[in-house]
């Protein structure tokens, strides 16, 4: 699925926290097992599932980051998911501290009108 045509159907916020022994490996390494083991699940997923990073350490102690998934469906972000769960990304490197599933814009599509413009 191109970029221009993909329409995600859910949003799901993955609240995480990194752990001692990720934070422990030097910034090369980490970048390194983002590289082997991370992109290959984006990469295979990557038709019907985006991913963007986000940092939280700054303001917050309960998480450190947040990963916004969006997915064209909920199979296509649970197969994601299964996969993840198999590496040391999950709850091993990362505690994942929340999810929130959400839907844009349900409140107008809903109701059959538009969304509030920002």
């Amino acid at each position: 699925m191109s970029e221009q045509t993909f329409n995600p159907k859910l949003t799901v916020f993955m609240l995480v926290k990194t752990s001692p022994e990720w934070l422990a490996l030097s910034i090369d390494d980490r970048f390194a097992r983002l590289r082997e083991v991370f992109e290959p699940i984006l990469r295979r997923h990557a038709d019907a599932v985006r991913l963007r990073f986000y940092d939280a350490e700054f303001y917050t102690a309960r998480v450190t980051d947040l990963w916004v998934w969006e997915a064209g469906d909920n199979h296509a972000y649970e197969c994601v998911v299964e996969a993840l769960r198999e590496t040391a990304f999950w709850d091993r490197w990362f505690t994942i501290v929340e999810i929130i599933p959400a839907v844009e814009n349900a409140y107008a599509t809903n109701y059959g009108r538009s969304p509030l413009a920002a």
